[in-house]
């Protein structure tokens, strides 16, 4: 099988990616059944374009049918379209304006870095703190996320919503690993 990445580090990297999104998505989509789709349709959404994400990490890995970038400006739209539906057009209640003001503050500096990083032709002449911003910021994007999730009383609802709080940090993980390995690499003909 002819893989994008030789070293074992960034098969790893990716093989940990597809199977936490695989499994979050598989939890998203079982709780999609359990609570009923009148409650739950954002999540439904929002994992068309998680499982977007994931075909095309797999897609780009395995080398097959998707270039850099292809890659590059699918991943980055539907990873931005992720932001701007779940943190920005439709954010979940906060009772602390303060933490509602930061999260909304962090969503579109990751939308407006999404955009000027991954968005641009020459996205390979970035540095790998540039692209590990992206990742950076999504994660405590999530950890804001998850300590207001679990300073709330738990109910059967808080697990669900833990899960769905950490698939895209996962997903920008990986792209960000793809891409650092890719501007390492010599550049496409």
């Amino acid at each position: 099988m002819d893989v994008r990445f030789k070293q074992k580090g960034k098969i790893i990297d990716i093989a940990i990616v597809c199977v936490g999104v695989f499994v979050s998505v598989g939890t998203m989509l079982y709780g999609i059944f359990h609570y009923g789709l009148k409650e739950t349709w954002p999540e439904l959404i929002l994992n068309l374009f998680y499982i977007a994400c994931l075909v095309m990490i797999v897609m780009y890995f395995l080398q097959k049918g998707i270039t850099t970038n292809q890659f590059n400006y699918w991943c980055s739209l539907c990873v931005g379209m992720t932001v701007l539906l779940r943190d920005i057009l439709f954010p979940p209640p906060l009772t602390s304006y303060p933490l509602h003001l930061a999260c909304l503050t962090l969503a579109v500096m990751l939308l407006l870095m999404l955009t000027y990083f991954y968005a641009r032709k020459e996205w390979k002449t970035y540095s790998k703190l540039n692209l590990w911003m992206i990742c950076i910021i999504d994660m405590v994007l999530a950890g804001i996320y998850t300590y207001i999730t679990l300073k709330e009383p738990a109910d059967e609802y808080t697990t669900y919503s833990l899960t769905e709080i950490w698939i895209r940090p996962t997903i920008t993980y990986g792209l960000v690993a793809c891409f650092v390995k890719t501007t390492e690499e010599e550049p496409e003909s």
